[in-house]
C-alpha cells in the first residue's frame, strides 16, 4: 500500500509535459498568425493617418511621416457637411439596416422550418438552397432590373431591400439551418409536453439558445450589405437623395485626379469605421456562432 501511494500519478504530469512539447510548434502558426495581421493592419493604420493630414503635406510626404507635419479634423468635416456623404450614410444605414433584420427574420423561419418541420419535399428545397449559393449574381442582374423596371421598384429603398433579401438569403438559410438541426431533440419534445405549438417552441426555444448563430448571420450579411457598390449602382443608380456610401466613394475616386486625395481618404474611413465597430461589437457572438456551427 505504501508503495501503490508513493508513486507518482503519470496522468497529473503527462499534461504539462504534453502542452511543453506542444508550445514550440506553435511558434511557426502564431508567427504567421502576426504577418497576416500586420499586413492587414498596416494599410488601415495609413489609411486613418492620411484622413487627418491636410492636402499639401499627403501630397509632399507619406503617411509615416506625419508627426513632421500638422493634423487635422477638416477633413471629415469637409466630407460629412458639404461632400453629401452625411446624406449617403444615412442612406447606407437606411439601406442596411432593414434589409439585414429582413433576412435574419425570414432566414430564421425557413431555416427552422427546413430543420424542424417535416414536410414533403423538403430535402429539395435544402438542396435547391444550397444551389443557389453557387449562382453568380451577375447572371441574375438583367432579367431582375428589367423586372424592376416594370414594377417601378428601380431607385427605391424598398427595392433595394427586396434585392438584398433575395441575394442574401439562401446563405442565411444554409447557415442557420445547421445550427437549428444541431439543437438537442429533447428541447423541443419537453416543449411540446408542456403544450407548446411550433411557433412559440420557435421563439421561446430555438431563438433564445440560437443567438451566436444568429448574430454570425447578421454580421456576415451586414458587412455583405454595407460594402456593395454593383446592385447599389445598378438598382439605385446615381440619385444622390438614395445612393450610399459606397456609390460616393466610387463617385469621389472618379472625381480625384490627382487633387482632393485627403477627403477620399477621410471619406473611404468612415465607409470603413462602422462594418469595424460592429464586427469588434459582436465579436464574441460571431466566434461563437461558427464555433457552434461546426461542432454539430
Amino acid at each position: 500500500m505504501t508503495q501503490l501511494l508513493s508513486r507518482p500519478a503519470p496522468a497529473v504530469t503527462a499534461a504539462p509535459a504534453a502542452a511543453r512539447r506542444a508550445r514550440p510548434r506553435r511558434v511557426p502558426t502564431h508567427l504567421a498568425l502576426l504577418l497576416v495581421c500586420g499586413l492587414w493592419t498596416v494599410p488601415v493604420l495609413g489609411l486613418l493617418v492620411s484622413s487627418f493630414r491636410p492636402a499639401y503635406d499627403i501630397s509632399t510626404t507619406g503617411w509615416w511621416r506625419a508627426g513632421e507635419g500638422t493634423l487635422t479634423t477638416g477633413n471629415y468635416r469637409d466630407v460629412l457637411a458639404t461632400g453629401g456623404f452625411g446624406t449617403a450614410l444615412a442612406n447606407s444605414l437606411l439601406i442596411t439596416v432593414p434589409a439585414v433584420a429582413a433576412m435574419v427574420a425570414v432566414g430564421a423561419v425557413a431555416a427552422f422550418a427546413l430543420a424542424r418541420m417535416p414536410f414533403a419535399g423538403r430535402r429539395a428545397v435544402t438542396v435547391a438552397m444550397v444551389a443557389l449559393l453557387a449562382l453568380p449574381l451577375q447572371m441574375t442582374l438583367v432579367p431582375v432590373l428589367r423586372l424592376y423596371n416594370a414594377a417601378g421598384l428601380t431607385g427605391t429603398f424598398a427595392g433595394i431591400w427586396l434585392v438584398h433579401l433575395g441575394f442574401g438569403l439562401p446563405f442565411a438559410v444554409y447557415l442557420l439551418r445547421t445550427f437549428f438541426a444541431g439543437l438537442p431533440e429533447e428541447l423541443f419534445e419537453a416543449a411540446a409536453l408542456d403544450g407548446a405549438s411550433t411557433l412559440t417552441a420557435f421563439l421561446r426555444v430555438a431563438v433564445p439558445v440560437s443567438g451566436p448563430a444568429i448574430a454570425s448571420v447578421a454580421i456576415f450579411q451586414f458587412i455583405w450589405v454595407w460594402n456593395d457598390l454593383l446592385i447599389a449602382l445598378i438598382f439605385l443608380g446615381g440619385d444622390p437623395g438614395v445612393a450610399p456610401l459606397t456609390v460616393a466613394v466610387s463617385n469621389l475616386v472618379s472625381a480625384t485626379t490627382g487633387q482632393g486625395w485627403q477627403l477620399l481618404t477621410a471619406a473611404a474611413f468612415v465607409a470603413m469605421a462602422v462594418p469595424m465597430v460592429i464586427f469588434f461589437a459582436l465579436q464574441r457572438y460571431f466566434v461563437r456562432g461558427l464555433l457552434a456551427g461546426s461542432g454539430k
